[in-house]
């Protein structure tokens, strides 16, 4: 299989508490999209590292998701998921990323048992790139919904 890079990048003027940045795709989905220290660790609008994160690990384990229930033979309607990425404050300083919370809600035609729609989640999960990377340094906690 052909090894298959995608590109994004960020420019950052300033120091942390009053610079600013801009971040940008390869695709232009983002583009010049404006991140400061007040969108990261305050509730200014704009984007933020975390928030990015969280966007990539919900689109990817959607689609693992959506690719197990149709290999165990069910018909995928529809899989949203919420993920949350949770940054805190260390105790020797600086901050980590410590928890991704993921909330997901499906529709599955031919399934109406939350049992087997939550062994399903956690066997995406175990195929979901982004999971697999993030798995290495931090706790994925998994909360469905069958509907």
């Amino acid at each position: 299989m052909t090894t298959i890079k995608r590109k994004a990048g960020a420019l950052w003027g300033g120091n942390l508490k009053v610079g600013n940045g801009m971040i940008s795709t390869e695709s232009k989905v983002l583009f010049e999209t404006p991140y400061s220290f007040s969108t990261r660790f305050e509730e200014e609008d704009g984007s933020n590292p975390e928030e990015l994160i969280a966007a990539a690990h919900a689109a990817c384990y959607s689609m693992a998701f959506a690719n197990v229930i149709d290999q165990e033979g069910y018909d995928p309607i529809s899989i949203d998921t919420q993920a949350t990425c949770s940054l805190e404050k260390k105790e020797e300083g600086g901050f980590g990323i410590t928890k991704m919370e993921l909330h997901i809600r499906g529709e599955v035609d031919g399934l109406d048992d939350e049992e087997t729609f939550l062994e399903l989640a956690k066997k995406a999960d175990q195929g979901c790139p982004v999971s697999n990377l993030l798995r290495q340094g931090l706790e994925i906690e998994h909360q469905v919904e069958l509907v």
